[in-house]
């Protein structure tokens, strides 16, 4: 499956000047350098990269996300080269569901690959020259990226994977999945 997606995004980008929507027709905010559809019956989200430690993570630069496959939470390096914890902060409790650090990933799939050292996805206005090193690295300085919006992800999406983050609609919060529950960041 990550092939396929990696694949997919490679192809998009080669011909995807500064925007790309996924599973929908075009962009609807011109402030935005990635967008995905809105929900439908499938219920979908976006898998961040799974690593194995996040300390083997080598040339991390400030705003990599990763899932840490070592203790199953959610990371991203912020400006003084430091991994943040994402899945304990600014967690609460949605429809009787809360955070839980013991979660769980099936890496059948990826055990037996071999990394891509220069294997990227690089969208924005500078794609073609952006040098930083990641697996999708969205380049434009003035423009972000929507995630995908599902309402209540953890009743609508059937068998999300480790890592999995979408923004769920019916509670106003982003929503992390560990691989045994889903973890929520509330609003401040």
């Amino acid at each position: 499956m990550k092939n396929t997606i990696f694949i997919s995004l490679l192809l998009i980008s080669a011909f995807a000047p500064a925007q790309v929507a996924v599973g929908k027709t075009e962009i609807t905010n011109s402030s935005v350098s990635l967008e995905f559809g809105d929900y439908d019956t499938n219920g979908k989200g976006l898998i961040l990269p799974w690593v194995t430690n996040k300390d083997n993570v080598t040339n991390a630069v400030e705003g990599t996300v990763v899932y840490d496959l070592n203790d199953h939470i959610l990371r991203y390096k912020n400006g003084t080269s430091t991994w943040v914890d994402l899945t304990k902060n600014e967690t609460a409790t949605v429809d009787g569901v809360s955070k839980d650090t013991t979660g769980a990933a099936d890496t059948t799939l990826q055990d037996n690959l071999t990394d891509q050292p220069n294997a990227k996805v690089a969208i924005g206005t500078n794609g073609n020259t952006d040098t930083t090193s990641g697996i999708l690295v969205l380049t434009d300085t003035d423009k972000a990226m929507i995630l995908p919006k599902v309402p209540k992800p953890y009743e609508n999406i059937v068998n999300p994977e480790p890592g999995t983050i979408v923004y769920d609609t019916t509670n106003k919060m982003v929503a992390v999945y560990n691989g045994t529950v889903w973890s929520f960041w509330m609003p401040q």
